[in-house]
């Protein structure tokens, strides 16, 4: 049985998604920065590089997001990897063109020209977002691609059969001639009738942003992505979806709204989270949480994993541990390989590691004993939404993997460089440690029914809660009829935070 707990504060909103009682999936969306992955603009081209044959384009962010050549003239964006010989000649494009000489990025685009484009990855450190023009408009079964002619069917949907039905369906639906349609895999046993829906959303959608891009002047947003709650509907929704419990009222109400326009009978899988202990702290989720900041993750039989992320990729290394239940080395070596294995998956997909990862297994001897734990490591990475490729352990016991990085990392978005000692380690950043004190608030009034809540910290963060966060403990207060005392004490660590009931 698969839960989705959706938990809305006032400056994050984090959904977990719990597979048979385990804590499977995380994610996080911060109200600052304000999210841009999959927003469409009317943008205005600012420069042009031809030495990296891209573009700079203002998009009303401040800061401009770069447009590759390749992002202009294809290959097109596939949302989901196509079976071979799935997509008619139009997505075929790209190998056409390699025969061909390559367009310059200066007779495609010029300088103020205004442009509409999509964000197909979010800023990350002084790197702007990086655009296309190629824009995809997904659906919970299909994606709509307005400026281009690829049809073709997910390759996950593997059966034959369903393939045809599928491509049947679609083409009785006769969606416009012009446009490119991906059939995704939560399509598989789909009806007319949902597929219909879906494609009617997707077909008004476009119209409502060519609509909005003829009105607006660039540079301006013509149309803003999902919040994401709703990402996590249109994207995950599923009959093995038992529960989904949200504890906002507001939210609750769109993702009702959402469910009867894509999904009625999910509806009756819907509830309102209400009672006075928070939602993942009565799942307790709050503590599986806590652990996906921890460096090294314990595994059953005593090994470790320890987790390390670098400027340039992640390094994931396997330890035996305290554990010695084998007869030999060999059979330690694996026993304690294949349960990292399965774990290691688990923790990519929590943390939202992406770009290049380098795992480090304990030394094998044993050609089966090496195939047995890379092949369940492919299984275990299964699951994973995120695009990926491995190779097969090296004589070192490396593997070598790349995963799809559309987003900033939780540990990016959590931590930040710290100023105590210089760079060489993270603390996290103010934001984190707020959003916990004021949970932390609301639990000490909670379990204590106390009128006064006492809270100490570092002079830092005691600021930033006088501040930038006055009016969420004004709403804390008003909530609970009580009052919140903060004290500023030079000598916390900038990461601690007492909170004590008083009276």
């Amino acid at each position: 049985m698969k839960e989705i707990l959706i938990n809305v504060e006032p400056m994050e909103t984090r959904v977990a998604a719990l597979i048979d009682g385990v804590f499977e999936e995380f994610s996080v969306e911060r109200s600052t920065p304000v999210p841009l992955l999959g927003n469409v603009y009317k943008g205005k081209v600012a420069s042009i590089v031809p030495g990296i044959r891209a573009a700079f384009v203002d998009i009303g962010i401040g800061k401009n997001g770069f447009l590759y050549l390749n992002d202009i003239i294809g290959p097109t964006p596939e949302f989901e990897e196509l079976a071979p010989g799935d997509a008619p000649a139009a997505a075929e494009q790209p190998a056409q063109l390699s025969s061909a000489p390559m367009p310059r990025i200066q007779d495609l685009v010029r300088v103020g020209q205004e442009i509409l484009v999509q964000v197909i990855k979010e800023p990350i450190s002084t790197k702007g977002p990086r655009l296309t023009t190629h824009l995809t408009l997904p659906g919970h079964f299909m994606v709509l691609m307005p400026m281009d002619s690829t049809f073709g069917v997910s390759k996950k949907i593997d059966e034959a059969k369903e393939r045809d039905r599928l491509r049947g369906i679609i083409k009785d639906l006769k969606p416009p001639a012009d446009m490119g349609l991906i059939v995704r895999t939560a399509a598989e046993g789909a009806n007319r009738r949902q597929l219909f829906r879906d494609l009617r959303f997707l077909t008004n959608l476009w119209r409502r942003i060519k609509l909005r891009s003829m009105e607006v002047t660039a540079p301006a947003v013509v149309h803003e992505e999902y919040s994401l709650p709703l990402r996590i509907m249109r994207d995950n929704l599923s009959d093995d979806i038992k529960r989904i419990v949200v504890d906002s009222k507001d939210e609750y109400y769109q993702v009702q709204r959402f469910l009867m326009q894509t999904e009625p009978q999910m509806r009756s899988r819907l509830e309102l989270y209400q009672h006075d202990i928070p939602l993942f702290e009565r799942k307790g989720i709050e503590r599986e949480i806590e652990k996906i900041y921890n460096r090294k993750i314990e595994l059953p039989s005593g090994g470790t994993v320890v987790i390390e992320q670098t400027e340039s990729l992640v390094a994931i290394d396997v330890n035996s541990g305290k554990f010695t239940g084998r007869r030999n080395l060999e059979e330690t070596a694996f026993a304690t390989n294949m349960e990292a294995a399965h774990e290691i998956p688990r923790q990519i997909r929590l943390r939202d590691m992406g770009g290049i990862i380098i795992i480090d297994f304990i030394d094998m001897n044993t050609s089966s004993h090496k195939q047995k734990v890379f092949n369940e490591l492919q299984r275990a990475m299964r699951k994973d939404k995120a695009k990926t490729n491995l190779s097969f352990l090296s004589e070192f016991g490396l593997v070598e993997m790349t995963r799809q990085r559309v987003r900033r990392s939780l540990e990016s978005i959590s931590f930040q460089d710290c100023s105590i000692c210089q760079g060489r380690g993270k603390i996290r950043a103010a934001v984190t440690i707020s959003v916990g004190a004021l949970r932390q608030i609301r639990s000490v009034f909670n379990s204590s029914k106390k009128p006064v809540v006492e809270v100490t910290a570092h002079p830092d963060l005691a600021a930033r809660l006088f501040n930038e966060d006055r009016s969420a403990i004004e709403a804390i207060e008003a909530q609970y009829k009580g009052r919140v005392i903060v004290k500023a004490d030079p000598a916390s660590h900038p990461e601690t935070v007492k909170v004590d009931p008083v009276g």
